[in-house]
């Protein structure tokens, strides 16, 4: 027995929770391999703040604890999408290099490097320091547009403005928490040969002008320097605001549009040098021009999708991370799932306020009896005040108070079974927060 467990391939994984760990598990890879936490997910969420030279040293502390390392891998955004080539450099593991992962995951020097293959396929912008007094008469196009900082994640600090003090008030906020992220950052281009004007830059901010439509993201990877684009995931917005209501796989867009954003893609990846990595790029999709815009570049695998390609293809595509870490080609994903169209589904509240009823397990066991494909994420406790939650369920707009996650055969089934787990999930919240 204990041969067998030495044979098994030690696959570090940062950021490792529940959620991911049985998704892995569900894969043919899982029984040659040992998924093992390099950063634990509570290491990197939900803290007030981190030090990638100090997560670093953590990882290597486990990595040596367990006597060998074959693979790293993530599947959550910054910092552990950096971690990764910084650990398989060290280990002299397959993976990306850190130049082409931070050309991805710095905003403004991803749209630079998107400029020279795609420009008509990106926005105008500009970078600008938010500290700066005269910075209003700096940007030169006018409302409405955006601002977000030069290294985000779910809309962390990102706004829509819409004339001078709807800026001014945005950056408040943002002077109040941007160094939570641009301080670890920093840090981490400062060390990585980083062009001095991008890592020395005070421009921690960037603008870009709105762009809008329908929202698709590409999902792929690169092996060997060959671009594979192997899925196309609909992204749908809340009606009444920017804050996303739900992703539906596999995409309704039409073929012509999905090929033109894998076109746009390979063109994207392979400027940038992403090699032996998985990446995702969201996109939108404008049906009155017939436009397609770049929206942003992420060097990893997207896990908010993992479910909807379990359910339809019958495996998720942590499978493609898992073979590009370990130097092999991955398989193509088959449709062989037990759905045709799979949900993940954000239920938001979009005021602050006070929980004041949550599910209990009994509700959560019969709902799941009922639909024997469900899972339910609830961020959420009783008495919680919704400022208070994790940074990663927060948006500018609302708070995700569960994630819902269903297949089915057709949206109308789709959006049937959903709305049914909501009003009998009947998770309260009052707008109060003095209650």
């Amino acid at each position: 027995m204990e041969k067998k467990k030495q044979d098994k391939k030690n696959v570090f994984v940062i950021g490792l929770d529940d959620f991911n760990l049985s998704m892995l598990h569900h894969l043919p890879e899982a029984g040659y391999c040992r998924f093992l936490p390099a950063i634990k997910f509570e290491e990197i969420r939900g803290v007030s703040h981190f030090s990638i030279d100090d997560l670093i040293k953590t990882a290597e502390q486990r990595i040596a604890e367990a006597g060998s390392i074959d693979a790293i891998i993530t599947y959550f955004d910054f910092p552990a999408s950096v971690m990764v080539p910084l650990i398989a450099m060290k280990y002299n593991l397959d993976g990306p290099s850190i130049t082409s992962v931070l050309k991805c995951e710095h905003k403004y020097w991803s749209r630079l490097e998107q400029k020279k293959v795609i420009p008509e396929s990106i926005p105008a912008f500009t970078a600008f320091d938010p500290y700066d007094k005269k910075v209003w008469q700096k940007i030169d196009f006018q409302p409405p547009f955006w601002i977000k900082p030069v290294k985000s994640y779910h809309s962390y600090l990102a706004y829509r403005i819409t004339d001078k003090d709807s800026f001014l008030n945005a950056l408040e906020e943002v002077k109040e928490k941007i160094e939570y992220l641009t301080e670890p950052f920093s840090e981490i281009l400062k060390k990585n040969k980083v062009p001095a004007k991008l890592s020395s830059m005070k421009q921690t901010m960037f603008a870009e002008t709105e762009i809008g439509g329908i929202q698709g993201t590409v999902e792929g990877y690169v092996y060997n320097n060959e671009v594979i684009i192997y899925g196309i995931v609909d992204t749908i917005k809340e009606k009444h605001c920017p804050s996303l209501a739900c992703y539906q796989y596999p995409s309704d867009l039409p073929y012509e549009v999905q090929y033109r954003m894998a076109e746009l893609s390979r063109k994207v990846i392979e400027q940038i040098g992403l090699n032996n990595c998985a990446f995702n790029i969201e996109y939108f999709y404008d049906e009155e021009t017939n436009d397609i815009n770049l929206l942003e570049v992420n060097p990893r695998m997207s896990q908010s999708h993992a479910y909807m390609f379990e359910k339809v293809h019958g495996i998720s595509h942590h499978h493609v991370i898992i073979n590009l870490a370990l130097g092999k080609r991955p398989k193509p994903l088959k449709y062989e799932g037990e759905f045709t169209l799979a949900g993940h589904f954000m239920l938001r509240a979009f005021n602050p306020g006070v929980i004041k009823k949550v599910p209990g397990k009994r509700k959560v066991d019969a709902l799941k009896n009922k639909y024997s494909d469900l899972i339910i994420k609830i961020n959420v406790k009783k008495g919680m005040h919704l400022d208070n939650m994790d940074e990663h369920h927060i948006d500018s707009y609302s708070y995700v108070l569960a994630d819902i996650y269903l297949g089915a055969d057709d949206e109308n089934q789709l959006l049937k079974k959903y709305n049914t787990v909501v009003k009998e999930l009947d998770i309260c919240v009052s707008e109060d927060a003095s209650s």
